[in-house]
């Protein structure tokens, strides 16, 4: 039989400490598996992606993820997470991959954004109000204390909204460059596809997370701004390929280590109070794995009784 997770089941199984640990332990010991993460256009106004295999070594299962995007839609992004045995192929658990998606992505980026601030920064500025960049903030508050937030949005009113609903005081300004002038910590979480920063705009010893660089034609650094950090990447190839650096035209040699490097003390990540820090993740598939496989074993253990079987 397979288990049925809506977004509120997973919601109500999440424990954000545990997923923090299953990141940092599949960043610090990738399985040897080629992720593939596979995109395409589609005739309308979206595109079409699937990531796999989410693997982590140590975990008996593995995760394949199919997506639709459509940026104008509410959620923009609809799909599913399907957790595979990894002995036997057998469907555990289909599971929606919104939810799965946003907290994995968060929680990656606040992993990493962690390790590059500086111990001292606690003001996070956010540019793009949305639920991606709540799931940061939610990270980043589980593994340091933050102390404000400054926030733009498009829409003023997302912006307050997403403010009031933090819990932690700031406020909200009419520009990206309003945020990176008084944040340590700068998220960017958009849609954009024209740079919203630029090296004019970065401050010494400030830490920025891009998360919107995603896909092909997606930008929100400047080239000149990631010439000027010290840029961290989930994985070199795919950056180049659809991610920040390649939308950027810039290459490999651009990017100064994988947050794998980072994690495992292979290669430093910030090395000075003053340096400028950027990560720039494309999301790989063993990251679903490592929000799926705790959701599914608590499931289990909570006897949810959701099941369908897919060959009756």
């Amino acid at each position: 039989m397979t288990l049925l997770l809506t977004r509120s089941d997973i919601l109500d199984l999440l424990d954000p400490p545990a997923v923090l640990a299953a990141l940092r332990t599949g960043f610090q010991h990738p399985a040897e598996t080629e992720p593939l993460r596979i995109r395409t256009d589609l005739p309308g106004p979206g595109t079409a992606t699937a990531l796999l295999p989410g693997v982590i070594p140590g975990v008996p299962a593995y995760t394949v993820k199919v997506n639709a995007k459509f940026p104008a839609a509410s959620p923009a992004l609809r799909g599913v997470v399907c957790l595979h045995d990894l002995t036997d192929g057998s469907l555990l658990a289909v599971m929606d991959s919104a939810t799965i998606t946003s907290w994995r992505t968060g929680l990656a980026a606040a992993l990493a954004t962690d390790a590059l601030s500086t111990p001292a920064s606690s003001t996070v500025g956010v540019i793009g109000a949305g639920v991606q960049a709540a799931m940061v903030i939610r990270g980043l508050a589980e593994l340091r204390g933050l102390t404000s937030l400054v926030i733009h949005d498009l829409d003023p009113v997302r912006a307050s909204d997403f403010l009031a609903a933090q819990g932690i005081p700031g406020a909200t300004v009419s520009s990206p460059a309003e945020v990176a002038a008084r944040a340590d910590i700068v998220v960017l979480a958009t849609w954009s596809r024209q740079a919203l920063l630029s090296a004019a705009d970065a401050r010494p010893g400030q830490q920025l997370t891009t998360l919107g660089a995603d896909e092909p034609g997606k930008v929100e650094l400047a080239e000149d701004l990631l010439r000027k950090a010290r840029v961290v990447v989930d994985d070199i190839e795919l950056a180049v390929q659809m991610g920040a650096l390649g939308n950027a035209r810039l290459g490999a040699d651009d990017a100064h280590a994988t947050l794998t490097q980072v994690l495992t003390g292979a290669k430093a990540g910030r090395e000075s109070d003053d340096q400028v820090t950027v990560y720039a993740p494309v999301g790989l598939p063993w990251q679903d794995l490592a929000i799926a496989w705790p959701v599914y074993q608590a499931a289990v253990a909570a006897k949810h009784d959701r099941t369908i079987d897919f060959l009756s």
